[in-house]
């Protein structure tokens, strides 16, 4: 037996020394308590037989004071963990509503941009409406000044037969009457008689 526990004893490896808490800033300081001084050696047999008897001892203070470090600095780095995540979620969100703002601010110089243009093409489209009127008015004008034309024409025109027929007509009665007061009969025939 005596080598069975020298190979436990190996087996069993040493507790590590938790690693040294990351600095804290602003915070609460916490006394560590000292441990208690073990009580004094009196009889192996002793100490044996109280082991055996007693239940198992409960840690020491020391360790607790450990554990609570412990447990502490798990509290200080997940409160560091949440500083750094709100951090990087506030960060998220400024730059998302910087892309945002960008955005907005391109899409409005886009639509000023394009009523510009709207704007533009509209005041040339009432200009050339407005030359088209005026040509239109002046096309109009012409026309009009050409109907005049062509109506005085034919006036003139029609003066002119009107005034011939009356020339002929009178012509023709002083023709009948001098064939009447001579009695001849005129030379050109009239119709088939």
């Amino acid at each position: 037996m005596a080598e069975e526990e020298p190979k436990k004893e190996e087996v069993e490896p040493q507790a590590a020394p938790p690693p040294d808490p990351p600095p804290v800033e602003d915070k609460a300081v916490v006394p560590l308590e000292t441990p208690p001084p073990p009580p004094p050696a009196e009889d192996e047999a002793k100490a044996i037989s109280l082991l055996q008897n007693d239940p198992p001892p409960q840690p020491p203070a020391e360790d607790k004071t450990k554990e609570g470090s412990v447990n502490r600095d798990i509290v200080l780095a997940r409160v560091e963990t949440e500083k750094r995540l709100s951090l990087i979620r506030a960060w998220e969100e400024s730059e998302k509503a910087k892309a945002d703002n960008k955005a907005q601010k391109k899409l409005s110089a886009i639509v000023s941009w394009e009523n510009t243009q709207k704007a533009s093409i509209e005041a040339d489209l009432k200009k050339i409406e407005e030359a088209l009127e005026k040509k239109k008015a002046e096309y109009a004008e012409k026309m009009k000044n050409k109907i005049a034309l062509i109506h005085k024409s034919a006036e003139e025109k029609r003066a002119i037969i009107e005034a011939k027929k009356g020339e002929e007509l009178l012509k023709a009665e002083e023709l009948s009457a001098k064939y009447r007061a001579t009695g001849q009969v005129p030379k050109k025939s009239i119709g088939c008689f």
